[in-house]
């Protein structure tokens, strides 16, 4: 698959998987085609969808290249940027 969104060209990242998240997707790492300009929510929809991880999707939380990222954030990404999908803690309301 290959995005070409007017000006805005795809990049390769790689998404990193933590807790329940790893547990879901059987994976502790992989590498994701996605547009270098998205949303944040879109980022999200697109990392749940493709690594079946809808039964946390809600309460997930993203780190990119190790600093967390909110909803309302405009995401610019760079070939090989690291993206963690961080689950909530364990036995934590």
């Amino acid at each position: 698959m290959k995005y070409v969104m007017a000006d805005i060209s795809a990049v390769e990242i790689q998404v990193l998987f933590f807790a329940k998240a790893r547990e879901l997707c059987g994976k502790k790492e992989s590498q994701l085609l996605i547009p270098s300009a998205t949303s944040y929510d879109n980022l999200l929809d697109e990392i749940v969808q493709k690594f079946s991880l809808e039964p946390i999707r809600d309460n997930l939380i993203l780190a990119i290249n190790e600093e967390y990222a909110t909803s309302e954030s405009e995401v610019h990404l760079k070939e090989g940027d690291q993206v963690a999908v961080i689950p909530p803690l364990s036995g934590v309301d």
